[in-house]
């Protein structure tokens, strides 16, 4: 039998497609069940006007048997076939697809929806294939015709026989390596799992027979001891059993599924075994069709806010997975969002795991951002506890994103952050907050700390608090950055009670600094580069000192940037700012002028006093509880 050569070049081309497009060997089933599912559409369609077919739809089935003595792994099918030359054609030469011929003359009926386009797939065997043999009879012929190629060198072809129309694809493994265990694609566990993974949701039954084991009924021997304690013997049989589910749950009407087989799905689809928070079951059409099943978990993953993180859709096409964790999917801001997404409009390149062209890929996008947005925000309109478990979990990823890129997107999350209120005493919107204000208001007041309670406590809330004035608690390190970047909410900037002038019209403190320039000239020169100012504070009631970090940045930010890049060695301002009707300063003012020394010690204490208030570390604590017990003495 004469061996004949792949035509236009096609040892090159088979060799990258060997070597280059697939970027995972395991893929290879995935294409020949695809190529088995074209192949029994197209009998299918024959059937619908020809009554001598002789099959059912119903009897349509996809077979998978394994050889592991011999290594050889086949898959059948009982569509349409192959006649000699339709072999050739297809088979011998690489990148010729009857699939994307057939799609093309009946593209205009919307039951046929072939997945196969390139005639590529096919040769993706050969990743883990030494040959290939392929078996079949085309509908309406006698002959049968045998294919058979070991790659590159080229394929026989010869009249067998066999009893019906369809394919067989016989794969004969490669030898395994100390790189390549091959045999793996033999075993029962992993064709299970890449069926799962790739073709769950083939139209047609994907059939294997498996191995199982029953319990062996034993006659009772009633006089023997300890028969009723003796353990169960079992025996193994082999069953054929269908491997995957066909008809996936988000092609079915959302009234007719249930809340439990939502959480099925989601639990065995994406293995959280956390009940979600909501299912968003979502529809279009339009120039990009798209079905999508999507979940709001609610728990985050324990790698989520790492590198190891890979966000991103489950990407299908006819029902054959395309990309595992397709990113282009979804925002940054919803990177959180779980689910699938099936659309017959993609267009897809050679290896089917990527996608030629993006334009399909941002409408779909587009209305997915939208259809999330509007999700969390009734979630947060009618069910506000679900929200907060929600937000417990992802709130710091809408921070994270509404800060990214100097705020670009804050817009889009600004309506679904929470910050704690004074007031309230449980988290709120900044449209909550500013929909209360009083007229008098000009400001959203706000004051950072690592707690509620840390900041409840900051001697630069008195004031605010005496008025009356609603403060928003910032605990997250995230949150010192909002009020730059956001400036304001609709037109009421932020206002920092730690940081800034509060600004209270009905009772304006005088600026009392220039009456203690000589005091705080001494402070001054004491502390040295440790502050850049000592004023007068008009904010402070009952506590003697505070420090503000002025224009620029914040002590929250400095905390920040100390924790994740500590060599940048970022520091605020210090602005020391001194109570100046305290006890404590009238003390220091008579020591100045009586006890120069102990004066000294006095502008030391208080200045770490206002670095333990600020949550700053104080330069050298030991010296700090000496220069205490100095005093006593």
């Amino acid at each position: 039998m004469e061996k004949q050569q792949f035509k236009a070049e096609s040892q090159r081309l088979l060799d990258l497609m060997i070597n280059s497009i697939y970027t995972h060997k395991e893929i290879f089933l995935r294409e020949i069940i695809s190529n088995a599912s074209d192949a029994i559409d197209k009998l299918a369609y024959t059937a619908l006007t020809d009554d001598k077919v002789g099959i059912n739809r119903d009897e349509f089935a996809i077979t998978i048997t394994r050889d592991p003595e011999n290594r050889t792994l086949t898959v059948s099918d009982n569509g349409i076939g192959m006649s000699k030359d339709e072999m050739i054609e297809n088979l011998g030469t690489i990148a010729k697809s009857g699939s994307l011929g057939f799609k093309q003359a009946m593209e205009k009926n919307e039951d046929i929806d072939i997945i196969g386009q390139f005639g590529v797939g096919f040769y993706s065997a050969f990743m883990v294939a030494s040959s290939i043999t392929v078996i079949s009879r085309k509908y309406g012929e006698d002959k049968a015709w045998k294919w058979v190629s070991d790659g590159a060198d080229g394929y026989t072809i010869e009249e067998t026989e066999k009893d019906a129309p369809g394919t067989d694809v016989i794969m004969t493994l490669k030898a395994d390596t100390e790189d390549e265990k091959y045999s793996e694609y033999l075993e029962e566990y992993e064709i299970r799992s890449l069926i799962r993974k790739y073709s769950d949701y083939i139209r047609y039954p994907i059939k294997m027979e498996v191995t199982k084991s029953r319990p062996v009924e034993e006659p009772k021997d009633e006089n023997a001891e300890g028969e009723e304690n003796k353990a169960p013997k079992y025996e193994s049989y082999t069953e054929m059993e269908t491997l995957n589910s066909m008809v996936p749950i988000w092609q079915r009407d959302k009234k007719d599924v249930t809340e439990e087989e939502y959480e099925t799905f989601y639990r065995d689809k994406f293995f959280d075994y956390n009940k979600p928070l909501r299912p968003i079951h979502y529809n279009v059409e339009g120039n990009v069709s798209f079905k999508a099943l999507l979940y709001i978990p609610s728990q985050a993953p324990s790698q989520y806010y790492t590198e190891d993180y890979k966000p991103g859709l489950q990407l299908y096409a006819s029902g054959v997975m395309i990309m595992d964790s397709c990113a282009d999917l979804l925002p940054d801001y919803f990177n959180f969002v779980r689910g699938v997404v099936e659309s017959p409009d993609l267009s897809l390149n050679i290896s089917r795991e990527l996608l030629q062209h993006d334009r399909q890929l941002k409408i779909i996008s587009a209305n997915l951002e939208k259809k999330i947005k509007a999700e969390l925000e009734r979630m947060l309109r009618d069910d506000r506890e679900k929200y907060e478990t929600f937000y417990r979990s992802f709130g710091r990823q809408l921070k994270l994103c509404a800060l990214n890129n100097y705020g670009a997107n804050k817009e889009k999350v600004q309506d679904l952050l929470l910050f704690y209120s004074s007031r309230e005493k449980k988290l709120v919107t900044l449209d909550e907050y500013v929909a209360r204000m009083p007229e008098s208001q000009k400001f959203i007041y706000y004051a950072t700390g690592e707690t509620v309670d840390a900041i409840d406590h900051l001697p630069q809330t008195e004031l605010v608090k005496e008025h009356d004035y609603e403060m928003l608690y910032f605990t997250d390190n995230t949150d010192a950055f909002i009020p730059d970047l956001f400036v304001q909410y609709k037109d009421k900037p932020f206002r920092s009670v730690v940081d800034g002038e509060l600004e209270l019209d009905d009772e304006k403190k005088p600026d009392e600094t220039e009456r203690y320039k000589e005091d705080f000239a001494f402070m001054k020169e004491v502390l040295g580069d440790k502050v850049t100012e000592i004023k007068a504070s008009t904010k402070l009631k009952t506590h003697p000192v505070c420090l503000s970090s002025g224009q620029g940045l914040t002590f929250e930010m400095e905390k920040y940037f100390a924790a994740v890049q500590p060599d940048l060695n970022m520091k605020a301002q210090r602005i020391l700012e001194i109570n100046v009707d305290h006890p404590a300063f009238i003390t220091f003012e008579t020591a100045r002028i009586t006890e120069p020394e102990k004066a000294k010690k006095y502008v030391e204490i208080l200045y770490n006093q206002a670095c333990l208030i600020a949550g700053l570390p104080i330069d050298d604590p030991s010296a700090y509880t000496d220069l205490l017990c100095s005093l006593w003495q």
